[in-house]
């Protein structure tokens, strides 16, 4: 199954050196997820050739600019597209109004409907669920309220052996059977037991998204085995005071965090307009955590 994330926008409050604010794009199974929606994310996804139309579901940390300024323009391009099906928007509150007041007062009545989700930042909360993933979010400190976001695959059914299908002529709908784990009975009348036709399916792996955030630890558990941890790293350790100041973390930090979570990988963004040459912070990181990468813009991370 396809998990993948893309990156469209690495940058903190502004866009420069090429950088954009913060966005990424989910492709879990061919379902497209977009997690905030900084200025400019329109103009990313006919950059990198990603379809918005194909967007229906679109989650927003928080309420600082740079995570959710584009998102109007997206919507109304959107809307001049012709859209049709509801789109569904996941985020503060005081988003919804935020959106209400941008609508009326230019006068745009949307063509399709926007299902308003409002989050929590409080308590972790289970707020996406289909065949393939479940969607979580889980409370950030930072300045304002603000939630990370965690994806995580659902376990998927035992694989068939092509084999056995072939040499029993198992029906699809037999097939279907066995993988929820009822035996078959061949045309001889033996009885083949499950695990005799079938190979485990693939580990589920999942996601996790840090947008913008204090180092403070309350958040590992959630975080705890993640295959992929995107994390927040404005700021080279040498900055832990303005870190602490502003609520962002360092690469350090970010880097002491993906170690005490036993994640997989390690995604350092939200880069600081200070930083021109992203490299220092990315050897910073790795002194820790060495399977550490740059959320560089236009590429795709496998989860």
């Amino acid at each position: 199954m396809k998990f993948e994330v893309t990156i469209l926008g690495s940058s903190s409050a502004t866009p420069l050196f090429n950088r954009n604010p913060s966005a990424q794009l989910i492709n879990v199974n061919e379902k497209f997820f977009l997690l905030d929606c900084g200025e400019g994310t329109q103009q990313q996804l006919l950059r990198y050739g990603i379809k918005a139309t194909r967007i229906d579901d679109i989650f927003i940390s928080h309420l600082h600019g740079d995570h959710y300024l584009g998102i109007v323009g997206l919507l109304s391009s959107l809307h001049l597209n012709g859209r049709s099906k509801p789109l569904n928007i996941y985020g503060p509150t005081e988003l919804q109004e935020i959106l209400e007041v941008s609508f009326r007062h230019s006068q745009t009545i949307l063509r399709y409907e926007i299902n308003f989700h409002p989050t929590r930042t409080d308590q972790n909360e289970k707020i996406f669920e289909n065949y393939d993933v479940i969607i979580e979010t889980f409370p950030l400190e930072h300045r304002i309220p603000c939630t990370g976001f965690k994806f995580s695959e659902k376990q998927r059914l035992p694989r068939i052996i092509k084999e056995k299908v072939d040499e029993l002529n198992i029906s699809v709908e037999e097939i279907k059977l066995i993988k929820r784990g009822y035996s078959f009975t061949d045309r001889k009348g033996k009885i083949h037991l499950p695990g005799e036709l079938t190979t485990e399916a693939d580990k589920p792996k999942s996601y996790a998204y840090c947008s913008d955030t204090i180092c403070n630890w309350k958040y590992l558990d959630i975080l705890n085995n993640t295959d992929l941890l995107y994390h927040e790293s404005t700021f080279m350790h040498d900055m832990l005071e303005r870190a602490k100041e502003t609520f962002h973390t360092t690469s350090v930090e970010a880097a002491e965090v993906a170690l005490k979570a036993d994640v997989k990988c390690l995604l350092i963004g939200h880069f600081s307009a200070r930083y021109r040459d992203l490299e220092p912070m990315l050897l910073e990181a790795r002194n820790t955590f060495p399977n550490t990468l740059l959320a560089e813009e236009g590429r795709t991370f496998e989860v």
